[in-house]
């Protein structure tokens, strides 16, 4: 079990107001979200869920760089069912 301590910073007001509408849009706490970022200053990772071999594996195989995929792709049924 851990224990949460409270700690007191001082930090610009704009950067806190970013740092809220992040934490918002990722349905997280401003506390979670410094939490896990002192955790990949330090090297501790916090728990996440593991990633099975094969997904790890799959990991940037699809690029999305070609913006006209969905040309591509419409163009590939045309033809499959032409």
């Amino acid at each position: 079990m851990t224990m949460n301590t409270k700690l007191t910073l001082n930090i610009d007001n704009g950067i806190i107001q970013e740092a809220k509408l992040y934490a918002k849009r990722n349905r997280i706490s401003v506390s979670k979200l410094i939490e896990n970022y002192l955790h990949s200053l330090t090297g501790k990772r916090p728990d996440k869920p593991s990633v099975s071999p094969l997904v790890e594996s799959l990991t940037g195989v699809i690029s999305l760089e070609n913006e006209d995929y969905k040309k591509e792709y419409a163009d590939y049924l045309s033809k499959k069912y032409s």
